[in-house]
C-alpha cells in the first residue's frame, strides 16, 4: 500500500470515529435537580455534550458535577424575554426548549442523531417543544430520548 493511500485511510477512519462518537444533551429545570443529578452520575467519565438547566434566577444557580467534556449552561429566566417582539418575560419552559433547539440543529448533522442520547427532565411544555423538534425535525429515533413517562410523549 502505498503512502498516500495508508494516509488517506487512516484520514477516513479517523473522520469515522469522530462522527460516531457518543454525545449527550441533557435539559432540566429547577423542579428537576434531584432528577438530573442521578442522571448525570450515571454517565461515563468519557462523556461529551451539553446540560442545560434552566432556573428562575441567578440565585437558584448551584454546583453541578458534570464529566470534564460535558459543557452546563444555566438559563436564568429572569434575564431572558419570551416570545420576540412580545416584551413578555421569559416563561417556565421557553429558555430551556430555545437553548436544547438551537444547540441540536447545530450539533445534530450528518447523521450525529444517530449516536446522540437526549434526557429531558423539565417541565411539559418545554420537554414537548424539545422532543417534537427532535423526532419530527430532525428524525430523531424517538428510541435516543428520555423524557417523563407522565408526559406521554414518546
Amino acid at each position: 500500500m502505498t503512502t498516500a493511500i495508508r494516509t488517506t485511510a487512516r484520514a477516513g477512519r479517523r473522520a469515522q470515529r469522530r462522527s460516531s462518537k457518543a454525545q449527550h444533551l441533557v435539559v432540566a429545570d429547577e423542579a428537576s435537580f434531584a432528577e438530573l443529578e442521578a442522571v448525570l452520575a450515571t454517565l461515563p467519565l468519557c462523556a461529551t455534550g451539553r446540560v442545560f438547566i434552566e432556573v428562575p434566577d441567578a440565585a437558584a444557580i448551584s454546583p453541578v458535577s458534570v464529566p470534564p467534556r460535558m459543557t452546563v449552561t444555566w438559563l436564568p429566566r429572569a434575564t431572558r424575554s419570551g416570545a420576540p417582539g412580545t416584551g413578555r418575560r421569559c416563561t417556565p419552559g421557553a429558555a430551556a426548549s430555545r437553548a436544547a433547539i438551537a444547540w441540536a440543529d447545530e450539533m445534530l448533522c450528518d447523521g450525529a442523531e444517530d449516536h446522540t442520547t437526549v434526557t429531558l427532565l423539565g417541565g411539559f411544555l418545554g420537554t414537548a417543544d424539545i422532543a417534537e423538534h427532535l423526532t419530527e425535525r430532525l428524525g430523531m429515533a424517538p428510541e435516543r430520548i428520555t423524557a417523563p413517562e407522565r408526559f406521554g410523549l414518546l
